[in-house]
């Protein structure tokens, strides 16, 4: 019954005659969509949830792990700042692998390189808890333009992904978030797919969770195969996502629905 549903609000959000688009109207944070309970949860960093993931974070910063027993704290110091707008500048080109990696990427990559470690799997606690801190030390501060020609064209592919229809019920990412945001879809509002409050807290997930388990929602949610994680496609998407949310604050962790 639950899907039926779900696919008749959809059918009745296609239905509807107007339209948004999202160039001709000022850029708004996901959290301006939210109910005011759910913006004084994420407000106030003793009653927010995805502060849990940050202090754990924190702990994991100070351990030492592989075969190196070197810390991140070992290389990097204090991540209040070192890390410092770090979280703004990703997906970013790396040029060991010639290809964008994500802030989740750059962790991994930290950890097999320089302390003999093993990768974390995507979604995994430490993961998660170590991207949420690094991005944390961010917060406040505005995503800059993105200024490396090496990722224009994976920009390209994330817009062409993002107006791509997908999935059974043949939709695509801009026919929700570019023309019908500030609409409702069943009980949810629909926002503007800036994803300045990623990871964060999701009380549907009860837990915390990266922008990539929300795009695999998504995808499932209108009947697509979703991509991997980690995949080429998926960092495509969040690069073109941050370069939308150009002049808006990082808000992590937020705290949505």
């Amino acid at each position: 019954m639950r899907g039926w549903l779900s696919l008749l609000a959809i059918g009745l959000l296609l239905a509807a005659a107007d339209s948004n688009a999202i160039e001709e109207q000022p850029k708004l944070s996901g959290l301006e969509f939210v109910s005011p309970e759910t913006r004084s949860l994420q407000a106030d960093d003793a009653s927010n949830p995805g502060m849990l993931w940050v202090l754990r974070g924190e702990q994991l910063w100070q351990e030492p792990a592989g075969r190196s027993q070197a810390s991140c704290a070992s290389c990097h110091g204090e991540a209040r700042q070192s890390m410092r707008g770090v979280a703004l500048r990703y997906p970013a080109f790396d040029a060991g692998a010639g290809q964008p990696i994500d802030l989740k990427g750059r962790i991994n990559r930290c950890r097999t390189d320089n302390q003999d470690a093993p990768a974390l799997e995507h979604e995994s606690e430490e993961l998660l808890a170590l991207t949420t801190y690094v991005a944390h030390q961010s917060r406040g501060m505005s995503v800059p333009p993105v200024e490396d020609e090496r990722l224009r064209s994976v920009i390209e592919q994330g817009e062409s992904l993002f107006r791509e229809r997908i999935g059974q019920l043949d939709l695509s990412c801009a026919a929700c978030h570019d023309d019908r945001w500030g609409q409702r879809l069943g009980s949810s509002p629909i926002p503007q797919a800036h994803p300045t409050a990623y990871p964060l807290y999701r009380l549907e997930w009860q837990t915390v969770g990266s922008l990539q388990r929300r795009l695999r929602n998504c995808m499932i949610g209108v009947r697509a195969e979703p991509f991997a994680y980690g995949s080429p496609e998926f960092i495509a998407l969040e690069l073109y996502l941050m370069q939308r949310a150009e002049g808006l604050p990082v808000e992590t962790p937020g705290v949505r629905p």
